[in-house]
């Protein structure tokens, strides 16, 4: 079994793979005081330690990503696959610094099998969200905001009166407490973002292209939006397994 790892600001993404397919996932809450024991504990609880010949790893966490190496090196024996300037990806990134482009957007582009021809927007909605423009095999363009929770987090903590409420969506756009104001703000108003976005970009690149959603909270937002979209939440995931392959050819999982 391989061992994927997609570290993200709120939480760690961990899958099995077996080949090229994804056998199952789980998350944990990205902790910096942790150690690398403490994961490796953690992990202990939804996998077989057993099965594993081999880890590979995208973060945008330097400090995670330090403790999941030593983690690797330390209870499996094994040197992890890091996506980072080196590794082998198949994804030419053309923009204007592509140091700069995290793993996760490089793992995104790289798991749209079977489109690489087709212009595809990928819009990834986690602690933030970003929308990534991909067409034969290469990044052109991206944009990156705030996402849903750390938008009404930063609108709670910056102003005396208004709480913190559930993320839900509520029954009307034009809410009718505050509760339901901030809930429509952090549901409705993204989803018209979206909406907006994705017909500004179409102008822009001037031509039609496939929508794809990932990311933690792509299902509570994706039906509020009006433009055809699909959900594909492995998308990282299958894409850093594809970079592994394609950087480990000739292992035996």
């Amino acid at each position: 079994m391989i061992l994927l790892f997609d570290i993200g600001n709120s939480t760690i993404g961990v899958a099995l793979a077996k080949e090229n397919s994804i056998i199952s996932n789980y998350r944990l809450n990205t902790d910096l005081s942790k150690t690398y024991d403490e994961y490796f504990y953690s992990l202990k609880s939804i996998i077989d330690i057993q099965e594993i010949k081999a880890i590979a790893i995208s973060s945008v966490v330097p400090r995670i990503t330090e403790q999941i190496i030593k983690l690797s090196r330390k209870y499996f024996q094994i040197e992890p696959l890091v996506v980072e300037v080196g590794v082998k990806t198949g994804i030419s990134v053309k923009t204007d610094a592509p140091k700069e482009v995290g793993s996760d957007l490089i793992c995104d582009c790289a798991g749209l099998e079977g489109l690489a021809n087709q212009g595809v927007l990928i819009i990834d909605l986690g602690t933030a969200t970003k929308y990534l423009y991909c067409k034969d095999n290469a990044i052109l363009g991206a944009i990156i905001t705030c996402g849903i929770a750390v938008s009404q987090k930063a609108l709670v903590t910056k102003t005396a009166l208004l709480p913190d409420v559930e993320l839900k969506v509520p029954s009307h756009v034009l809410g009718r407490n505050t509760t339901e104001c901030i809930q429509s703000g952090s549901s409705y108003a993204v989803a018209a973002q979206i909406d907006g976005l994705i017909e500004r970009i179409k102008l822009e690149v001037k031509e039609d292209f496939l929508v794809l959603t990932t990311g933690g909270l792509s299902s509570f937002i994706l039906p509020l939006c009006q433009h055809k979209m699909i959900r594909e939440p492995l998308l990282v995931f299958k894409g850093l397994l594809k970079i592994y392959h394609k950087n480990k050819e000739g292992n035996n999982e």
